[in-house]
């Protein structure tokens, strides 16, 4: 019979089980992925809120052009989008699936203000206005054709009017034309305008532009025409924003991220095979190293990622590119407590404990490590998807479940079956290689040399940083207009850059992206014309230097120039919080300001490494370097706790010894540790490297200078300005 304890974990963990299947499959149903995976548009729009007239400024003009763009995009056929207000004057859009950009931009973009005036026939006052004098009561504009049309602002009729449009086929050749009907108030203002002008043209005005200007035949009372030189689409498109009605105000387009489904099932495939090549190599590394123990491991890892899935099953979470490198380097990060515990348990077994007692001490000794250890990658996480975007928030809303959902894996579930084995005695040894025996290494003694290699270092992360100058900064922070092309054969570098600049794209930063068919190209453009114009000239320069190129643009990502500081200040922002949170964390838990002070200093150590080997590299930081930065200080941090958490145990235990001394025996006892959790955490970020595409290509390369900086300020930095500090506040108070 099953000891009492058992009796509760034992459905618990079914019931959570059972959770994680119900919310998990069918996979394709529950978790919902981002655009940068299917493809399809994310827009921040901001609402001109200075373009309203004053008659109407008391209204929420946000949440009217809110009702509108939702209108529209509703009728445009997007399946789920995401229409949210953002702040007094912003509008989050998300269209998955979205394949025509240009389309889908105008009729979001378009203020569709419809207006019927009546043109004057003077050509001695259109003469005049074309001469710069127009005359009052009267407005020049120009139609389609650019023909300048004179127009009276007396008894000008907006949209409004309009009850109903829809497109339909005109006399002029099959051309589509747009029919429209109107309210009755409508109709009766619309009855006496045209009632009251027959054999005049009545100018029929599109976003100030001159669509059609027809000859009133007869009075006017229930429905009309817009004709023009439409295509299906353009008239389809017309009608929809007729029917939603005209915007308040001009929308202005402030960041653009827009993936093609091409990118999308690439991205998904590399994420599935870096993903796999991840699991396998930590899977094989526990097997052989731990044996047994490693299967317990492997199968509370199993649950884990069961869990995350069901987790994001649950919450309706949008699983994005990043978001499944966080998904890759949880699965490295969920076998950290495993090891943190298992090292335990060999010193309780070396140490002569019988095999219950050991798997008890190292369970209970690991605990208060692991929760620590957590927390603050949980700190790091949580200030990212506070400052965060878009896909970034999709990453730490992953790494935030997996790290819950492993401590609760390796806590309780590894936990139960070890003491289901012991209990019934089907486990009676658990043998594990050993990675480092037992050393005595005087760490501290070797402080001085590792401070100057340290930095030496600092200064030149630093300096690569200072010598970057903007271009360090990627177009997250800057704004302007990045495109990535796939081209059907390889194109030489400098041979496109000539016939960008002769195509008139002068001053593109242009990059080879992955393969010899994958170009980058990047450009200071910051309004809408500009952004149009060099998106087509780029088209052309390619098509001009290869006839066979077949350029298929598979990514646009636009920032304004008002919108990449914000980013860069909130992400800078996210580091610093970050960090202060830690700091505040470890010194509350550890009862001494020096332990946060030495935290700090060691995460700060390793932030500026892993950033001046980005500059070094000539990689940009953008928000998903900045992830895999606040990435390095959640986890670097681990490892300088466990060894605090050994120097807090040993202070007890050794009370004759100094705190140097215990430092260094700390340092000592939790060294194959320390090499242990880095590596299995490694294992995964190498396969991201590899096997994780080009997107994610320079988010990998962070971390794996920022792991190993990690190992390294752990060991040498952490530990020994805690002697410092603590020297410094003795003499202080002496």
């Amino acid at each position: 019979m099953l000891p009492a304890s058992f009796r509760w974990k034992i459905p618990v963990t079914l019931a959570v089980l059972a959770w994680a299947l119900w919310f998990s499959f069918p996979l394709q149903e529950r978790i919902n992925l981002g655009l940068d995976l299917q493809g399809g548009m994310h827009l921040v729009l901001k609402v001109d809120t200075s373009q309203v007239p004053a008659s109407a400024r008391d209204q929420d003009v946000t949440a009217v052009a809110l009702e509108i763009l939702r209108n529209r995009i509703d009728q445009f056929g997007v399946r789920e989008p995401i229409i949210q207000r953002q702040g007094t004057d912003h509008i989050l859009v998300q269209l998955p699936g979205i394949t025509d950009r240009e389309r889908a931009l105008t009729l979001i973009g378009r203020t569709a203000l419809l207006e019927f005036r009546l043109v004057s026939e003077s050509s001695a006052m259109l003469n005049r206005a074309l001469d710069g004098d127009v005359p009052a009561g009267f407005e020049l504009v120009e139609g389609q054709d650019g023909s300048p049309y004179l127009l009276e602002s007396e008894d000008a009729l907006t949209g409004a009017i309009l009850a109903d449009a829809w497109v339909d086929v005109g006399q002029q050749i099959g051309l589509p034309v747009v029919n429209f009907r109107m309210t009755r108030e409508g109709a009766r203002e619309f009855g006496r305008v045209t009632g009251t002008n027959i054999n005049r043209r009545l100018a029929i005005v599109l976003d100030h532009v001159v669509v059609s200007a027809p000859v009133i035949k007869a009075r006017i009372t229930d429905q009309g025409v817009i004709e023009g030189q439409f295509t299906r689409e353009e008239a389809h498109d017309l009608a929809i924003t007729l029917r939603a009605g005209a915007l308040p105000a001009p929308i202005i387009v402030e960041e653009e991220r827009t993936v093609g489904p091409t990118l999308g099932r690439d991205s998904i495939r590399a994420g599935v095979r870096a993903t796999a090549i991840g699991t396998i190599a930590v899977v094989a590394f526990m097997l052989l190293f731990y044996r047994f123990a490693g299967l317990i491991a492997v199968t509370a890892l199993g649950l884990n990622f069961l869990l995350v899935l069901g987790a994001l099953g649950y919450f309706q979470a949008t699983l994005t590119l990043p978001g499944i490198a966080g998904l890759i380097l949880m699965l490295g990060m969920a076998v950290d407590a495993n090891v943190l515990i298992y090292e335990r348990i060999r010193e309780e077994l070396a140490a002569g404990r019988p095999l219950t007692h050991a798997i008890s001490a190292g369970y209970d000794k690991a605990f208060s490590a692991i929760i620590d250890s957590n927390v603050t990658t949980l700190v790091a996480a949580s200030f990212l998807y506070w400052f965060g975007t878009g896909p970034i928030r999709g990453f730490a809303t992953t790494l935030g479940i997996g790290i819950a959902a492993s401590m609760f894996t390796a806590l309780f579930v590894s936990r139960l079956l070890f003491d289901l084995l012991v209990s019934t005695r089907r486990l009676t040894a658990l043998p594990m290689m050993r990675l480092v025996g037992k050393t005595q290494i005087d760490f501290l003694g070797q402080r001085a040399l590792c401070w100057g290699v340290s930095l030496l270092a600092i200064v030149i992360g630093v300096g690569a940083f200072i010598a970057r100058g903007p271009e360090r900064y990627g177009i997250d922070f800057t704004g302007g207009l990045l495109q990535e092309y796939q081209v059907a054969r390889p194109l030489e570098a400098q041979a496109l850059r000539n016939a960008l600049e002769t195509a008139g794209v002068g001053g593109a930063v242009l990059q080879q992206f992955g393969e010899p068919t994958e170009w980058l190209i990047r450009t200071s453009d910051d309004t809408d014309e500009k952004i149009q114009a060099t998106m087509a000239k780029s088209r052309e320069a390619m098509l001009a230097l290869a006839p066979d190129a077949s350029p298929e643009l598979v990514r646009v990502e636009r920032v304004g120039p008002t919108v990449g500081p914000i980013l860069r200040q909130k992400a800078w922002l996210a580091i610093l919080w970050s960090l202060g949170g830690i700091l505040l964390y470890v010194a509350f838990r550890f009862r001494h300001v020096e332990f946060g002070l030495a935290a700090l200093i060691a995460l700060a150590h390793d932030i500026i490494v892993s950033a001046g080997a980005v500059c070094l590299t000539g990689r940009e930081i953008d928000f998903i370097l900045v992830a895999a930065l606040m990435t390095i200080a959640g986890y670097s941090v681990n490892d300088t706790i466990v060894i605090y958490d050994r120097v807090r145990e040993n202070l007890r235990v050794h009370r004759k010894l100094g705190l140097k001394a215990v430092i260094n025996l700390s340092v000592n006892e939790t060294l194959s540790r320390t090499v242990l959790t880095s590596m299995t955490t490694l294992f995964v970020v190498v396969a991201l490297y590899v096997a994780g595409g080009e997107v994610l290509n320079s988010f990998a390369f962070t971390l794996i200078v920022g792991f190993v900086a990690g190992v390294y300020s752990t060991i040498y930095m952490a530990s020994a300005f805690v002697v410092l500090w603590s020297e410094a506040f003795r003499a202080k108070r002496a």
